[in-house]
């Protein structure tokens, strides 16, 4: 499954913000700085969908807040459940 991340460093906690449409908003506690932030989203992207951290893939934005991860491990059907539940 591929999703679009929209990432906001330097927040107080780490967490999913909202859902614009097709794009999330996550927060993340690490600074953009020496792909401390890239390697934060990756792990928390994995706890939240559930599967190993070497299923999440970062495809496209390294440099940029905006994001294409791809996700493997689980099927499309529960990864859409999942993502429903965000508001």
């Amino acid at each position: 499954m591929i999703i679009k991340v929209r990432v906001i460093p330097n927040s107080k906690k780490t967490e999913i913000v909202s859902r614009l449409g097709s794009i999330l908003r996550v927060k993340i506690h690490e600074p953009a700085i020496d792909d401390k932030a890239n390697k934060a989203l990756l792990r928390f992207l994995a706890d939240f969908f559930e599967v190993k951290q070497a299923k999440v893939f970062l495809r496209r934005g390294h440099r940029g807040r905006e994001k294409i991860i791809e996700i493997e491990g689980r099927s499309e059907e529960d990864l859409h459940q999942m993502l429903d539940g965000v508001p």
